[in-house]
């Protein structure tokens, strides 16, 4: 046979292979087999299912005793830090007395999900009703887990959402052939995450179950938000999440091909028990979330009071035809920019916006009244998704002069985050600080925290390259949430290689503030998917006292110190017009965009007597107590910055899908 025919040959098995379901009758075998092998010990003695108790849960009971129907109180918490995040969860998972109802993109088996899988585990097995619903192309990575799972306890239920060809798992072969078969299918994804506790105490935000999310990897975390609500509107989050569960698209995991045939080849699995690559830490956090004190003062000390909150969520009738019609966070979230007075304080980590959104934007900068626009997003230096940010930067002067975007790009190693880095577990270096060093380079959970660290600890000038480049332990394409590119190589999705080495970090978060008066925290990245493909949710509150605390994380985050400000470069001294006219041409074009000259460029803030404090980039001082940095800042430039150019002149096309 020739080596045509081999090929199309394989192609024909792999797509029969990839595409074999089990029957009918071998789906309700594979459930009777789960359902069989599912304990009903239930630990508990005692009442509530022998609960916990906790301050943070009774907020849920404290803000429904004062509420009426024409007057909702409720009691909200932003999560900033990530290891205050996993300790809310575990908390409120551990003083859940009825229902448990966790949904989710991601969920890994490292540290932190692990971590938390124990406890849903454990809820259950003390007799509270746990449902796990997780979106198929990020789901546990083993087919061994999740058989396993399917068969955990009576009280444990869990589904993956709209699985592609009819499997838990699709390998990167199989990845293609869906691209190739159902590409809209393939791109419709259960963006919403919610943790959501008897009905009145739940948890949403742009976290996944991964460590990167909660601080605990040694080489690059997110910076991101959750928001605790507290009060009635819980219990339009439960609905919500029951209108995903009860979807056709969502799937008991003993149902789908490869689970299924694992479970009717060899029964159910045996869950093993949980291994971490860092014990200690995972018991200290186990520790905390028992300890009262702890709990009060991270979690419930800052909690904000509030009147009325709304839940915005998309529903899997998103997934229809008719997506648009059905695309009620995108609608939602636009309404509210548009009915800015002021100032909108936007944070989203890929600065890729849909036509609708660009459209809103250019019309809110033609008001005469028009209000000012800051827009707090990634750098090429600290983003996990680099095609995403050379669409971004292909666009800088389009969102700066025809948007009035005010854009300030994150720094991979902030100075002054809400980070802990002693919590990664990451090797410090000597940084000849009092006080600060180990004698082992190893700081102790809890003993720094900022990313100042990371700013602080070049110790030699070549690039990250054992960190980045060569990284065996980067999370796999498939299990991380920036969904264009995920049948790549490996490392055209990792981040790019830096000048020098420390703990990298991105930013994730995705909030808006308008006019300090309402206030959003929710998984919309203000994107085409967002739009089109993902289902997404947000949390918006209007109170002054929840926006002001809101605003003042984001403006936190585009300080000096963890930003660079993006601003028009100095003009060419000849022919600056015709420059300017060709790459506005250029930037047009949806192939081909080869200039190589951009309107904007990075700037540093340099402090001085006479620039005492930041200032806009349309501030007549701002060229005085601004240098510019350079495109790309940070970066080692090499292969990654010329493939950052060469998809800035042909990705246009990628847009609808990033």
């Amino acid at each position: 046979m020739n080596p045509v025919l081999r090929g199309l040959a394989a192609l024909l098995a792999l797509s029969l292979s990839a595409c074999a379901s089990l029957s009918p009758a071998q789906r309700d075998r594979a459930s009777a087999i789960a359902a069989a092998a599912r304990s009903a010990q239930i630990d508990c003695q005692g009442e509530n299912a022998c609960a916990r108790p906790s301050p943070l849960y009774d907020l849920g009971p404290k803000a429904m005793a004062e509420s009426a129907p024409e007057r909702p109180r409720h009691y909200t918490v932003i999560l900033d830090r990530g290891p205050d995040a996993l300790l809310a969860r575990v908390n409120l998972i551990r003083s859940a007395r009825h229902t448990l109802d966790l949904q989710t993109y991601i969920f890994e088996e490292d540290d932190a999900a692990r971590l938390v899988l124990d406890e849903l585990l454990a809820a259950a097995r003390r007799g509270v009703r746990v449902r796990l619903l997780i979106d198929q192309l990020a789901a546990m990575r083993h087919v061994d887990t999740l058989a396993a799972l399917a068969g955990a306890h009576v009280n444990f239920e869990i589904k993956l959402y709209n699985p592609v060809l009819h499997r838990a798992r699709i390998t990167y072969p199989q990845y293609a052939l869906a691209a190739a078969c159902c590409w809209r299918r393939l791109n419709q994804r259960m963006h919403t995450k919610l943790l959501l506790a008897d009905g009145q105490v739940g948890i949403s935000g742009g976290r996944n179950y991964q460590d990167d999310y909660y601080d605990w990897d040694d080489q690059y975390n997110f910076r991101d938000r959750d928001v605790i609500v507290a009060g009635p509107v819980a219990q339009v989050m439960g609905t919500d999440f029951q209108v995903f569960w009860s979807d056709r698209r969502s799937v008991p995991v003993e149902r789908l091909a490869d689970v299924g045939q694992r479970i009717i080849d060899d029964g159910v699995p045996t869950l093993p028990p949980s291994r971490f690559e860092r014990p200690q830490r995972a018991q200290a956090m186990r520790e905390a979330a028992d300890d009262e004190a702890q709990v009060r003062e991270r979690l419930v000390d800052p909690a904000i009071a509030v009147g009325a909150v709304r839940y915005i969520s998309d529903t899997p009738d998103k997934h229809r035809e008719d997506a648009e019609a059905n695309a009620l966070a995108s609608d939602s979230l636009r309404n509210l920019i548009a009915n800015a007075r002021d100032e909108v304080l936007l944070q989203t980590p890929y600065l890729v916006l849909s036509k609708s959104a660009q459209q809103l934007f250019r019309t809110l900068h033609e008001r005469p009244d028009r209000p000012r626009v800051i827009v707090s997003t990634n750098s090429l230096a600290s983003t996990d998704a680099f095609i995403a940010y050379a669409l971004s930067y292909k666009y800088k002067r389009r969102y700066l002069r025809e948007f009035g975007f005010n854009i300030y790009e994150f720094k991979p190693f902030p100075a002054d985050a809400p980070i802990d880095i002693a919590a990664t577990g990451a090797e410090l270096p000597a940084l000849g600080l009092p006080g600060l060093d180990e004698p082992e380079g190893r700081a102790e959970p809890g003993e720094i925290s900022g990313a100042g660290l990371a700013e602080s600890r070049p110790r030699r000038n070549d690039p990250d390259r054992s960190s980045v480049l060569y990284r065996q332990r980067y999370r796999q394409p498939l299990t991380q949430e920036y969904a264009a590119m995920r049948y790549a190589r490996r490392r055209t999705n990792e981040p790019v290689p830096l000048k020098r080495a420390g703990v990298r970090i991105g930013m994730h978060a995705k909030s808006m503030v308008i006019d300090e008066r309402i206030g959003v925290i929710g998984t919309h990245n203000f994107d085409p998917r967002g739009d089109h493909y993902n289902t997404e949710s947000a949390v918006v509150i209007d109170d002054p006292a929840f926006a002001q605390a809101l605003a003042a994380s984001i403006r936190r985050d585009i300080a000096p110190e963890n930003s660079w400000v993006i601003a028009r470069r100095d003009k060419p001294p000849i022919f600056s017009g015709l420059e300017y006219s060709i790459a506005k041409i250029s930037e047009h074009l949806p192939i081909f965009d080869l200039w190589p000259v951009r309107y904007a460029t990075s700037y540093e803030f340099v402090p001085g007597p006479d620039c005492p404090n930041p200032l806009y980039r349309n501030d007549p001082g701002f060229r005085a107590c601004y240098k510019p940095v350079g495109d790309f800042p940070e970066v080692n430039l090499g292969v990654k910055s010329l493939t950052t150019r060469m998809f800035t002149a042909f990705g246009a096309g990628l847009a609808p899908i990033l």
